[in-house]
């Protein structure tokens, strides 16, 4: 429930401002990929200041986004593979456990353990 109005408090205001920006950049502008013709370029998009605007930004957030996934792939791949482990000793002990156990044999079960014999303390 807090998480819900939390996003609420963040996005509701987020729209306000991207729709105000979106209105207030109706304006159409031409960008260029031709760098050696500003006057005819080869390629060139027109379109309204807020559609390239959020385009850059959307493409931004993908190739940080991608950046990031990939960066953590190492961590990733060490994540599953001791998964995979964990995965083979929980068969190992639950196949020990299914096991029948024989007796266990305590050696000189019967016999008091023998007593400690230490030297008297020196005194100096």
């Amino acid at each position: 429930m807090l998480r819900k109005i939390v996003a609420a408090l963040i996005l509701v205001p987020l729209a306000i401002i991207i729709i105000a920006f979106a209105v207030a950049n109706r304006q159409i502008v031409t960008v260029s990929f031709d760098p050696f013709s500003a006057s005819e370029p080869a390629a060139a998009l027109t379109l309204p200041l807020f559609v390239i605007v959020m385009v850059t930004l959307i493409a931004g957030v993908i190739v940080g986004g991608l950046a990031v996934r990939f960066g953590h792939g190492r961590w990733r791949r060490m994540a599953r593979r001791l998964e995979r482990e964990v995965q083979a000793l929980r068969k190992k002990v639950e196949a020990h456990e299914g096991a029948p156990s024989g007796p266990t044999i305590i050696p000189d079960a019967g016999a008091p353990p023998q007593r400690l014999k230490l030297k008297p303390p020196v005194r100096q």
